[in-house]
């Protein structure tokens, strides 16, 4: 397991599951620190009563389902999952597109802190519209 999560890329090797946001942050060097602050407060800046939680052993943030998922690596930070539903958008995030669409965002170059911010705006709506129409759908299966 350890060499798998090292050949990922990722910068700590874990043996433990971190159990918050805070104590998965504070496991990385202090610049990545700053940067990972930094992606939580823009998420939170945009879904404020969002739930923070640990989910496949990264941070994410839930509201009516995952919104988003981020996470730190030896030379990106990625942030899931891939964006789908807006075409601007989806174009916007090419240049950060990794394996199965999700995003990398290289450490060695300034973080698009405004992508994040649509990206989660974005995902935010998407839950609200699913949330919605669940909830018609059971309005008319209880008639």
């Amino acid at each position: 397991m350890a060499n798998d999560r090292a050949n990922q890329g990722d910068m700590s090797i874990r043996k433990a599951v971190p159990a918050t946001i805070d104590e998965y942050i504070s496991g990385f060097p202090p610049e990545v620190q700053a940067t990972l602050q930094k992606v939580r407060q823009t998420v939170r800046g945009v879904a404020p009563d969002a739930q923070e939680v640990i989910s496949y052993r990264i941070p994410a943030f839930k509201l009516n389902g995952v919104l988003v998922y981020f996470a730190a690596f030896k030379r990106h930070i990625g942030f899931y999952p891939p964006v789908k539903g807006d075409t601007r958008l989806e174009k916007a995030v090419l240049p950060y597109a990794g394996e199965k669409g999700n995003l990398r965002f290289p450490l060695d170059e300034p973080v698009p802190f405004d992508l994040i911010e649509r990206i989660t705006r974005l995902r935010l709506k998407q839950n609200l519209m699913m949330a919605h129409e669940g909830r018609a759908a059971n309005r008319q299966r209880k008639r």
